[in-house]
């Protein structure tokens, strides 16, 4: 099974609407606990009654609307906040003028709260200090005068909520950012795959038609020619390839993340650990010596081939710069926690810088071919290398893969 990345639907504010949902529930109760404790101060209980009917009627019916931002529309929450402030301004009617001068509760009490509160997780702090606007000219409108008592309140739900919307929209940026960042990590990882399939196949033929037409002559020159030049120009291409622009999210909040997936990658059958050593075996020959353990020496099949085409890629780099009489060595171990595969020659050695020069030039042989495959299961390659005295690749693998193609499962 190997690991691939895809756009999956995530919103870092969803635990804020499940936080308001609570708190709507509960401020619910709390404002009709401090009726029971208090009603024989009402001048109009029945006023207060029917008002707290319509509250829990309209609190439970609208529970799935305070659910995630696609539900909470804009005409709910301009009924909701129409539900708050006739009970602010009913205060009044069913309370004695005296108990609301003391600095008494408003009906609905704090639960008018959940109502601004909802405005700033949808639209964020604009919309947060529109609502609490009204909800200030309510108050003051109830008690008849500014006082203040009432400031404090109104500055205080001003506040939390204008601080919570600009929280959400802080959260909702960061997080489009975010996603379009690792779906360009995502398309990068993809293009360096098929670089190295590339690297692997189309560009070693075309760099061997190029060598054998020059040597050839006549037409088979030109050919080889005109084969160079598609070289050049598809590894240009491989090296510095456009990557695919960022998709729009279809998450209601705008916000995404990318998980990894898993996708059936091989046959069916072959998700049992297969032997490194049969992949490896064929490489042995005249000019490359192969030591082996006694014992199979079990890798997933995804990383076992990621691992079998590093090591082809590591002799391929061999006969292409240490000529064809340069003699290689392919030693395996199996260690407890690790697979480690070591390549080496007797050839001339790489120059120093040359490997950088090489990847600046679009040769990705030892960049993606070696190193980008070890790195996508979850190793590592180490390339040691002396002018005169040959060249050493070690590459290895972790029991326990953690990359997208070292999983196995």
């Amino acid at each position: 099974m190997a690991r691939r990345e895809r756009v999956m639907r995530m919103s870092v504010e969803q635990p804020l609407w499940r936080a308001l949902t609570a708190y709507r529930l509960l401020t619910m109760l709390y404002a009709i606990g401090l009726f029971v404790t208090a009603q024989d101060r009402f001048d109009r209980p029945w006023v207060a009654i029917g008002y707290f009917v319509v509250l829990v009627v309209w609190t439970l019916a609208t529970l799935p609307r305070v659910a995630n931002a696609a539900s909470c529309t804009k005409r709910f929450l301009t009924a909701d906040l129409i539900v708050a402030l006739a009970g602010i301004l009913l205060t009044p009617v069913a309370v004695e003028h005296s108990r609301i001068v003391a600095g008494g509760p408003t009906l609905p009490s704090i639960w008018t709260a959940g109502a601004v509160l909802a405005y700033a997780v949808k639209g964020g702090w604009r919309w947060a200090a529109f609502a609490s606007l009204l909800v200030g000219v309510a108050n003051v409108v109830q008690r008849g005068a500014f006082s203040r008592d009432t400031l404090h309140n109104v500055l205080l739900v001003c506040i939390a909520s204008i601080a919570i919307g600009y929280v959400v929209e802080v959260a909702r940026a960061s997080e489009r950012t975010l996603a379009r960042a690792l779906e360009i990590e995502a398309a990068t990882r993809e293009r360096e795959r098929l670089a190295r399939d590339i690297h692997d196949g189309v560009l070693q033929v075309l760099a061997m038609v190029q060598r054998r037409g020059t040597a050839l002559g006549g037409e088979a020159a030109e050919l080889g020619r005109m084969a160079g030049e598609q070289e050049v120009a598809l590894r240009t291409l491989v090296a510095g390839g456009l990557v695919p622009a960022s998709r729009a999210s279809e998450d209601a909040s705008q916000g995404a993340l990318v998980r990894a997936v898993e996708e059936p990658d091989d046959l069916p059958g072959t998700s049992t650990p297969c032997d490194l050593r049969s992949l490896l075996a064929p490489h042995a020959g005249a000019r490359v010596s192969f030591a082996e353990p006694g014992a199979p020496v079990p890798l997933p099949p995804a990383a076992a081939k990621e691992l079998a085409a590093a090591v082809s890629a590591a002799l391929d780099n061999v006969r292409r710069h240490a000529g064809a009489d340069a003699r290689s060595w392919i030693l395996v171990e199996d260690e407890p926690d690790a697979v480690i595969v070591t390549v080496r020659d007797d050839g001339p050695g790489i120059p120093e810088g040359r490997l950088a020069q090489a990847e600046g030039e679009g040769r990705l042989g030892v960049a993606q071919s070696i190193r980008g495959r070890l790195r996508d299961i979850g190793g590592t390659a180490e390339l040691i290398s002396v002018p005169g005295q040959g060249t050493e690749v070690e590459l290895r693998v972790p029991k326990v893969s953690r990359g997208k193609a070292g999983s196995g499962r």
